[in-house]
């Protein structure tokens, strides 16, 4: 297995276990990871979904064996490969449970866009980004829409051409990570961004997580009448009534027991 599936509390832990190629992706780590995805989005267990790799590397991006026979496929196994990638990408960023990854060494290719599809990144100074693929004659196909979304066109059409390697603080600035931590405090700062995360609500994070992604656009009548919608929904629901009265109450809501 190139993934290890595991269980903290609540939170599914997710953990490339590919070192030996620095976690590259081939069709077997790309079927265990979408399944993985998909089954902690349907659990009722699991709170939210931590995503994180072994060894010195977060991942190098595609796998060079799974590249070399790529090359030699038809064209028609070549645009299933690229689905199976695309799929990936589509069930990570719509896995209705937070999402955050640790990036504890570089990230490339393929795998600037998990970090891209994730709610939030934390990655160490050291860490470095490349969207390689035209190095190798390529496109980072299946991701863009993801990078671009997190990154801006901008930034995209820059790193997208030139394959350049950027630092961890000019991924912060491009906003494809939210927060830098020293290799010494990396499994804090996630526990901690897990912890605020555990305080809320289930049933509000899903609706909130939701939430960013339809409301984000240009604000229309439509989109203003429906957030009045989402939030009369919710005010009525069982979950924030038990928040409201803990709130008043001064105790932990039940989610938190």
């Amino acid at each position: 297995m190139s993934l290890r599936v595991e269980r903290d509390g609540s939170v599914a832990v997710l953990t490339l276990d590919r070192p030996e190629v620095l976690n590259a992706f081939d069709e077997g780590l790309i079927a265990e990871l979408t399944r993985a995805f998909a089954e902690a989005g349907t659990d009722a267990a699991v709170r939210a979904v931590l995503l994180q790799a072994e060894g010195k590397a977060f991942s190098a991006g595609a796998d060079l064996a799974w590249m070399r026979r790529a090359a030699d496929a038809s064209p028609e196994d070549n645009l299933a490969d690229a689905r199976q990638l695309a799929e990936l990408m589509r069930v990570v960023d719509t896995c209705p449970k937070p999402t955050l990854v640790r990036v504890q060494g570089a990230a490339f290719g393929g795998a600037v866009g998990l970090v891209a599809c994730c709610d939030i990144a934390i990655a160490v100074p050291q860490a470095r980004f490349s969207l390689s693929e035209v190095r190798l004659g390529l496109i980072p196909g299946a991701i863009s829409p993801y990078v671009i979304r997190a990154i801006g066109q901008r930034a995209a059409r820059r790193l997208f051409l030139t394959a350049e390697r950027f630092s961890a603080d000019e991924a912060l600035r491009y906003g494809l990570i939210h927060e830098i931590a020293a290799p010494e405090t990396l499994d804090q700062a996630v526990q901690r961004c897990l912890s605020d995360i555990l305080a809320g609500g289930p049933e509000a994070i899903a609706a909130a997580k939701k939430l960013a992604v339809d409301m984000a656009g240009p604000i229309t009548a439509e989109r203003i009448e429906e957030s009045a919608r989402r939030i009369a929904t919710i005010r009525s629901s069982s979950e924030a009534r038990e928040g409201l009265a803990a709130f008043f109450a001064k105790r932990k809501p039940g989610w938190m027991s």
